[in-house]
């Protein structure tokens, strides 16, 4: 493809290489016609006299021969201590006396995927998928938290007073529903994680999903004990809601909820230091209402989750 301010592109190298050739142009004369050099006119002549029309066609600048390429043996060893170790480039690097952008280099070339697209434990590449609507599948998880004591923690008051103020504080759980197809989140701050609480957490939640127009049809959990409890099977069996729980050991099957977890820590959680477990449980209902409405999202081209949801109640607020 010919660079986008080049004078020439194959239909003007034909016509110069003509003019030369075929017209008796002076080098000079179709050079000046065609404003080039002289000695770019003579390059296309020579390849129009040698190769014909199919010579005006850009080649690959690519060389013949690499000399200073890292040697074979050297990129087997490179794939090998990925494949068997899945390190990333710096690691590999330390390990092989090698530079980092070398070993990075390596690894490109033969279509490695980056680690951060790959299970750890196994090295399979993380298939992503989204379900076709809203409700088809939900995403539904605990985090916990611990509070902050009145005063402040140690981003307010320091590491040592700070270590002293959190005796006793205890610890808050998150409870949290996310919708596979828009994103869209409902979550509570509760006292613990008690089937009880995590079951009367669902029927809110799936209160709050039917309000916004979506009909849940299969909640993904953990094997967390109170998802495997007769109370939650009971509450998704009498509103006719399927229960899908993840393979042990493999959190990643719920990836969604557990970057919602991750998302709240930076955003909320440790955004800033707060003087207090309430004040910062305050700020809870406005980050989640700015998540939801206004926060652009990566997966879903820069917009927020409520732009899945025609029928979130106060979406344009």
């Amino acid at each position: 493809m010919p660079h986008r301010n080049a004078p020439l592109t194959a239909t003007g190298r034909l016509r110069l290489a003509r003019c030369v050739v075929v017209d008796g142009w002076p080098l000079r004369r179709a050079a000046e016609r065609f404003q080039v050099s002289p000695t770019t006119a003579w390059r296309w002549a020579t390849r129009y006299r040698a190769l014909g029309p199919g010579g005006m066609d850009d080649r690959s600048s690519r060389p013949h021969r690499s000399p200073r390429r890292t040697p074979t043996r050297i990129e087997r060893r490179i794939i090998k201590v990925r494949l068997t170790r899945r390190w990333g480039p710096a690691r590999i690097a330390g390990l092989l006396d090698l530079s980092a952008s070398t070993v990075h280099r390596v690894l490109t070339r033969f279509g490695l995927a980056r680690l951060s697209h790959t299970d750890r434990a196994t090295g399979a590449v993380i298939r992503r998928y989204e379900r076709n609507r809203p409700g088809e599948l939900v995403h539904v998880d605990i985090k916990k938290l611990g509070n902050i004591p009145d005063g402040g923690g140690h981003k307010t008051l320091g590491r040592q007073a700070g270590r002293k103020n959190r005796a006793n504080a205890g610890y808050s759980y998150i409870h949290t529903a996310v919708d596979d197809h828009s994103r869209l989140a409902y979550s509570e701050i509760l006292e613990d994680e008690k089937k009880e609480t995590a079951t009367a957490f669902w029927q809110r939640a799936h209160t709050y999903f039917t309000s916004a127009g979506i009909t849940v049809e299969r909640v993904l959990t953990d094997n967390g004990a109170c998802y495997r409890s007769h109370d939650w099977r009971d509450a998704l069996a009498a509103a006719g809601i399927a229960h899908k729980r993840t393979r042990p050991y493999r959190p990643q099957t719920n990836g969604k909820v557990e970057r919602l977890n991750r998302t709240l820590l930076d955003e909320w959680a440790y955004a800033r230091p707060y003087r207090s477990e309430q004040e910062r449980r305050q700020a809870f209902t406005t980050w989640l209402h700015t998540y939801n409405h206004h926060r652009g999202h990566t997966a879903l081209a820069g917009k927020p989750p409520a732009s899945r949801v025609p029928n979130l109640t106060g979406q344009y607020t």
